[in-house]
């Protein structure tokens, strides 16, 4: 397994949202690469953020989230602007040389509302991606209506081979930790499950208001288990950590992060 840091981790609205923190905290960071958040607010810069970013290691790419809501909607109007939106996060992708997109294919407060749209957003999505040479996996964001893993399986049955980022928090949000090596998930984990995303929930089931995503021990995540049944069913991908690392006055807390990728280290083995 190869470990990440998210620039969303790194990069918040507490500093600005200023991409040019990036390269210098990566300076300080012991990891295999970076995962690079895409920001709404970066849509007419950019081409800035690609070339102050350029020569970093950019192994995945995370979509900029407010597009799920854009396939939600479903009017020719916001599935236009979501075509156009997506391509240009393809284009950085490929610039900053990331090889893997991860996707809120439904987000927000219309969640997974009209998830028969996002079904059919999401196969003109991957060909896309694929022009890139970009592997697009959709994310097992929390849900309002249905639950992640349903609509893992609901894409499942109509994409045969679509992939999949299984992102801890989210599951243990929806009490899927677990279930998700249960013997009806086996599916997933012989080839889907390309990616992971790493951080801690605190919260009860279905609790709103603690979607923080908090370091590892901070919260209610069992993370050696988690990482033993990672390693029992032989998932070899990426992990990466997106716990909130600014503090108030947005400096970024490089203690603190390097704690937790010091742990995450010795649980991935």
């Amino acid at each position: 397994m190869k470990l990440y840091v998210s620039t969303g981790a790194l990069c918040t609205r507490k500093n600005g949202r200023d991409w040019r923190v990036i390269p210098p905290a990566a300076e300080n960071l012991d990891c295999d690469g970076l995962e690079f958040m895409m920001y709404d607010s970066w849509y007419d810069r950019w081409e800035a953020v690609v070339r102050d970013l350029t020569g970093l290691n950019f192994p995945t790419m995370h979509v900029e989230k407010c597009l799920g809501e854009k396939l939600t909607a479903d009017t020719p109007e916001s599935l236009a602007l979501a075509r156009e939106e997506f391509e240009i996060n393809c284009e950085m992708a490929r610039l900053l040389g990331a090889k893997l997109l991860v996707l809120h294919l439904w987000n927000g407060l219309p969640s997974d509302g009209n998830f028969a749209a996002n079904l059919r957003a999401y196969p003109a999505l991957r060909e896309t991606a694929e022009k890139f040479g970009l592997l697009l996996t959709v994310e097992n964001i929390v849900c309002k209506f249905g639950d992640p893993l349903a609509h893992f399986r609901e894409l499942r049955a109509a994409w045969g081979d679509v992939a999949f980022t299984f992102d801890v928090k989210l599951a243990q949000f929806h009490g899927q930790t677990e279930s998700a090596f249960s013997p009806e998930h086996a599916w997933m984990w012989n080839g889907p499950v390309r990616h992971v995303h790493v951080s801690d929930f605190a919260g009860e089931t279905m609790d709103w208001s603690a979607l923080r995503s908090l370091h590892p021990g901070q919260g209610r995540v069992n993370f050696p288990d988690f990482f033993d049944h990672l390693k029992r069913v032989g998932y070899d991908g990426g992990v990466t950590i997106e716990s909130t690392s600014v503090e108030e006055d947005g400096r970024v807390d490089f203690p603190r992060l390097s704690e937790s990728l010091k742990l995450l280290r010795g649980w991935m083995g």
